[in-house]
């Protein structure tokens, strides 16, 4: 497997995995952002590949479900980028918004990993517009995407502000063979190709 990796990379074909934020044990403030012990040996391995290699980890990062799973503790407008107040003050670093805080509580976890150098890509993430009553509705999605892609547009995180992130929505479309709930209602358009949630590309 080593060397099929190493003669994979001298040909420009990067090596690399991606991950749900299930793999942190702590993740609140972000700077307190680490990998779980069932995670820590794995991740490790992954990290220092990564940070060798010079190649990225891509991380899947769903304020929805975040806020979903936490709605008393959690602000609706803080996980849809709807807010500028600081909401999470961690030492010099202010947010306002979740999105940015799981992100860089990914990197402070791969940095205790000994990744300082590893890049971090949003490999997805993406809001539902139906599925679970009032908090999946077509607006939210808008607005999640069209802050997001605002975001974006702006600054790296409050950790890396000068590096730009790659990011991805998710998805393309929905997906209607799935069971019915949230998981088929990431789309921005359906499957006959008409807008779901009516993007605005800043």
């Amino acid at each position: 497997m080593e060397k099929a990796i190493k003669e994979c990379t001298t040909h420009d074909i990067y090596v690399s995995t991606a991950v749900a934020m299930n793999v942190l044990g702590t993740s609140y403030p972000p700077s307190a952002g680490a990998f779980g012990e069932d995670s820590m040996t794995v991740m490790r391995g992954v990290v220092h590949f990564l940070q060798t290699g010079g190649y990225p980890l891509f991380i899947n990062v769903y304020p929805y479900f975040a806020y979903a799973n936490n709605p008393a503790e959690i602000r609706l407008d803080y996980a849809l980028f709807n807010t500028t107040d600081t909401v999470v003050q961690d030492g010099d670093l202010q947010y306002n918004n979740l999105f940015y805080a799981m992100v860089d509580s990914v990197i402070w976890a791969v940095e205790k990993a000994e990744g300082p150098d590893v890049e971090i890509v949003v490999s997805e993430t993406g809001w539902p517009s139906a599925g679970n009553g009032d908090i999946t509705t077509v607006e939210h999605a808008r607005m999640y995407v069209n802050n997001l892609i605002t975001t974006q547009m702006k600054s790296g995180t409050p950790k890396r502000p000068q590096h730009a992130m790659k990011t991805h929505i998710f998805a393309m479309y929905n997906e209607n063979l799935k069971p019915e709930g949230v998981e088929r209602n990431f789309g921005i358009y359906r499957p006959d190709l008409s807008e779901s949630i009516s993007r605005k590309l800043a």
